[in-house]
């Protein structure tokens, strides 16, 4: 890994929101995968969650031209339990939901802990969810349209977070995320082809160090080179 790329990893790293994120509760068209996968990037955030009717469904290695090398998705059976973990890391669910007690986007705080929960192309969030949210919210408009696309209405949101949390001095450089999260990333973008090995053959990622390079015993890098049948010498030899 080179110094310019682990300086701009590591700037990226220090500037994670890691309290706040979006719940996608069955958005399934790629192009707005995509699109919300790459704005949460964009703004900072790290991990976000989805709610699939297909388990195995996930974002191909195009799809968001490389943003998913950067932020992890969390698949979850149903949207209880989705909604159940955010809650239980203090997070406040904040829905888009035309109803009597929505407020205009802009006036929640996100400077807390928040989640973002958006719906379906189609139908929106599910009644089930909404019932679980902490805030109903609207983008409000005045033209003909009665509402705008997933990706973009997410986009909205997440940038208005930005901005408040900006104001605030939440993008400060520091360290917000575990040493393991910040070690595994810094691997995975530093070091894209041995750990693409490491997935394959179920080897452990090694240690890097401050400057990102590298830790790892001579075993280590013979079993990089070598087939998993081959290994059992240099087990024995440990």
């Amino acid at each position: 890994m080179t110094p310019e790329r682990f300086a701009r990893i590591d700037q990226m790293l220090k500037r994670r929101q890691p309290d706040l994120t979006v719940c996608m509760e069955k958005v399934h068209k790629p192009h707005n995968l995509a699109a919300i996968v790459r704005t949460c990037d964009a703004v900072g955030i790290s991990d976000i969650h989805a709610v699939w009717d297909e388990p195995k469904m996930k974002l191909s290695g195009h799809t968001a031209t490389g943003s998913q090398n950067w932020v992890k998705v969390h698949a979850h059976d149903d949207v209880t339990n989705a909604i159940g973990a955010l809650k239980q890391q203090g997070m406040q669910i904040i829905a888009t939901n035309l109803s009597a007690t929505a407020v205009d986007f802009r006036q929640i705080d996100y400077t807390k802990p928040t989640a973002i929960l958006m719906g379906q192309e189609k139908d929106g969030i599910t009644p089930e969810a909404l019932a679980l949210a902490d805030q109903d919210v609207i983008i409000p408009m005045v033209g003909m349209v009665q509402s705008l696309n997933v990706s973009v209405a997410t986009a909205l949101m997440l940038y208005e977070a930005q901005r408040q949390r900006e104001a605030a001095g939440l993008y400060q450089p520091a360290d917000k995320i575990t040493k393991q999260e910040r070690d595994r990333i810094m691997f995975e973008g530093g070091h894209p082809i041995f750990a693409k090995v490491c997935r394959q053959k179920g080897l452990p990622y090694p240690e890097i160090d401050d400057e990102g390079q590298i830790l790892a015993p001579d075993s280590w890098w013979k079993k990089v080179q070598m087939s998993q049948s081959a290994w059992q010498h240099i087990d024995d030899d440990e």
